[in-house]
């Protein structure tokens, strides 16, 4: 294996620095991925939590920006300028990823992982035009217009996954999709209180109809039977999908098949909690405690290193 260069180990650093002291809360590069993927998902994650903080923190005060020439006129661009020309420049710097030499560090990291492991722009891509959709729209109709959306913000990060573990057939990718439409979902009636002080609704407008439930009522955190129905029915459409996407693990191997195994879960686990309080998800936020954690990771743990074992145990009887 070719060593690195002093200024690739030193952007690589930087991507592990800003994923584990800013966000700690996000599991990444799990101690079961190998030691040789390890930097790599850190510089896929650092660009993928760039790229959301640019189009959603309320900060634009960015450190991981500092080649940016930042314009004069900037303080007196609006936010939303501002925020689009961040992405534009984020875009440009991918570009460069694939034409040329990128200036910011995260970036040049994610060169060597690009080339490393194949992988096409097009997922990056997505990625930030799901953050260009989020400064323009903040209501999504229907629920196909919702999933258009998870198409661009959640499905390009279990692609890119992906790739880094060696797969890049249909198969794998469409029952990569369903995982992270599920898991995008979840998010979403997580967040529903926290989104809309944001001024953002990732309920479709047609189901808030249909059940009967206004924003004037989320706006007073209002959780009567109407609310508890919605939830619990877009909670069922998460869970299918959820479903569908857990086909994934059998076609993986490896620590790759034990961290999507841990992510699907979980995001079980975290639709169970919501049942659990009666789908009052306003009044507190729906997440795993400590215990349900461990016990989601125990569980998988266990049966990766069964479903191991016993494939050497085949293996030294023929």
């Amino acid at each position: 294996m070719q060593s690195r260069d002093k200024k690739l180990e030193k952007s690589y650093k930087f991507c592990r620095e800003l994923t584990t002291s800013h966000y700690e809360n996000f599991n990444v590069a799990s101690l079961l991925i190998p030691k040789n993927k390890r930097d790599n998902i850190y510089a896929v994650y650092a660009y993928c939590r760039i790229v959301d903080d640019i189009g959603d923190e309320p900060s634009l005060d960015f450190p991981f920006l500092n080649d940016l020439d930042r314009k004069p006129h900037w303080p007196g661009m609006s936010e939303h300028s501002r925020r689009l020309e961040l992405l534009d420049y984020w875009e440009s710097q991918l570009t460069l990823c694939y034409t040329g030499t990128p200036t910011n560090p995260v970036m040049y990291a994610l060169q060597d992982t690009i080339r490393s492991f194949e992988i096409p722009i097009t997922p990056f891509i997505k990625l930030i035009l799901a953050n260009r959709l989020d400064q323009d729209q903040n209501r999504y109709e229907t629920f196909e217009d919702l999933l258009n959306y998870c198409e661009h913000s959640a499905n390009p990060v279990g692609r890119i996954f992906l790739y880094l573990f060696g797969y890049d057939d249909e198969l794998r990718q469409m029952y990569s999709d369903l995982t992270c439409t599920g898991l995008q979902l979840v998010n979403f009636l997580q967040d529903i209180k926290t989104d809309f002080l944001k001024g953002r609704v990732y309920i479709p407008q047609e189901d808030l109809s249909y059940f009967g439930y206004s924003e004037d009522e989320l706006s007073d955190n209002i959780e009567n039977l109407n609310f508890q129905k919605l939830v619990a029915f877009e909670s069922n459409r998460a869970h299918e999908y959820l479903n569908q996407g857990y086909k994934l693990i059998d076609y993986l191997h490896g620590p790759a098949r034990l961290d999507v195994a841990l992510f699907s879960r979980g995001g079980g686990a975290v639709l169970k909690a919501i049942e659990q309080m009666e789908y009052k998800v306003l009044s507190n936020r729906p997440k795993l405690c400590r215990y349900d954690r461990i016990r989601v990771v125990l569980a998988n743990l266990l049966k990766y290193l069964l479903r191991r074992d016993a494939n050497r145990y085949v293996k030294g009887s023929v």
